[in-house]
């Protein structure tokens, strides 16, 4: 499935934490924090100005962004998890 997210609006994989600590604890699924970090798979054209002209997105596909822990709509894709964020939800940009 290809998604083509429209608006100021992007597509995130987020990048899970690891399970085991660095004292070699395995952490169940319900003691893991929500990720808040994650790869930038797609990206709208931007939103419109009063003249109805786009304003560009300052994040571009292939970058990991930093966004809000509780930001966005999750949804499964082919087995993925991924989220739908406005660009006004990213944080920072990593790297």
């Amino acid at each position: 499935m290809n998604l083509k997210p429209l608006g100021n609006r992007i597509v995130v994989e987020p990048i899970e934490e690891e399970d085991i600590t660095a004292g070699g604890i395995v952490l169940p699924e319900t003691a893991k924090e929500k990720p808040q970090k994650g790869t930038l798979l797609s990206a709208g054209p931007g939103d419109r100005n009063e003249k109805g002209d786009r304003i560009a997105l300052d994040v571009t596909v292939g970058d990991v962004v930093l966004y809000a822990k509780y930001a966005g709509t999750e949804i499964k894709v082919d087995g993925k998890k991924l989220l739908i964020l406005r660009e006004s939800d990213i944080l920072a940009i990593v790297g």
